[in-house]
């Protein structure tokens, strides 16, 4: 898909309505009422619909009603954003079911991370908008000041981006631009095979995940490589990889798949499951310099 093509939101300001998805599995409600605070205390007048509390099994409600909710979301012109309740899991099984013709009629901001990546990866391919990958509310409570600062740049500034990594890990030395993509690296994984199964050819991918051995990070890798996910791709940022084992095993089975890839790998990026998880826009063009330490996108991510 060429940038120059793609769709940003409208950008932000104080009081606009941001509503509330639950897209995946059910959620704390201590968390959510704490989360919806910190929504508030940033200026946001936060609406939810009818429906977003109930619960199925260990999802958020049947497929149809979290699907429609969604639709609903996109189609009030009210609304700016949209920001995930929770991920967990739950988002693959109503990618059938969302009617993209909405969705693209309707850009705005939605934003979310690990499960909701298949929701990211596929609004961005499908309706040709910028989608954000950062904080739910159920995770904004315990989320560290630099987490909201990065979320509100994201949302508000007319400036580009620019992510130094301080503490970042260079992989492999290099420097390459593309369209910033990806997202949790299990959810990426499980769309193989199915009509939502992202191209990354050209681009810069961006992984995370949690709670994964390292042998099943590299049994998903190794299927995305054999599945052609990697060809072409411009470079690779790897986030958190929170509760998977020795980083260094993680980074040896990265360096190993990538190794025919003549690609910029940059490893430290402070997004996805821990304290600190900085807003990274989908769908527009950065250059990743792994010597730099730096992701520095070419475009705002909001118009």
């Amino acid at each position: 898909m060429d940038s120059k093509n793609i769709l940003r939101p409208a950008r932000l300001k104080p009081g606009d309505k941001v509503g509330i998805a639950a897209p995946a599995s059910h959620f704390d409600m201590e968390n959510y009422n704490l989360g919806v605070h910190v929504l508030e205390s940033m200026g946001f007048h936060v609406s939810v619909l009818d429906g977003i509390f109930d619960r199925n099994g260990y999802l958020a409600g049947p497929d149809v009603n979290r699907a429609n909710s969604l639709n609903k979301l996109f189609a009030d012109t009210s609304i700016k954003a949209i920001i995930c309740a929770r991920g967990g899991y739950g988002s693959i099984r109503i990618l059938p079911l969302l009617d993209y013709n909405i969705i693209r009629n309707n850009p705005k901001i939605f934003v979310g991370f690990s499960d909701v990546s298949a929701i990211l990866s596929t609004i961005y391919a499908k309706c040709g908008f910028v989608t954000f990958h950062g904080p739910m509310v159920t995770t904004l409570p315990d989320a560290s000041q630099k987490t909201k600062e990065s979320m509100m740049a994201a949302f508000f500034s007319d400036s580009k981006l620019e992510i130094t990594i301080k503490e970042g890990i260079t992989l492999r030395q290099g420097s390459a631009s593309g369209i910033v993509s990806g997202g949790n690296l299990a959810t990426l994984c499980h769309l193989a095979g199915t009509p939502f199964e992202p191209s990354f050819k050209g681009h810069i991918l961006f992984l995370e995940d949690k709670g994964e051995p390292t042998y099943k990070i590299d049994r998903m890798l190794t299927q995305m490589k054999m599945a052609g996910f990697f060809e072409g791709i411009a470079g690779l940022a790897l986030g958190f990889f929170e509760d998977c084992g020795e980083i260094k095993e993680i980074f040896s089975i990265v360096d190993n798949i990538f190794k025919h890839n003549d690609i910029p790998i940059l490893a430290g990026f402070e997004a996805g499951h821990g304290r600190n998880n900085i807003t990274i826009p989908f769908g527009i063009t950065a250059t990743l310099d792994s010597d730099k330490h730096l992701l520095s996108f070419h475009e705002v991510a909001t118009s």
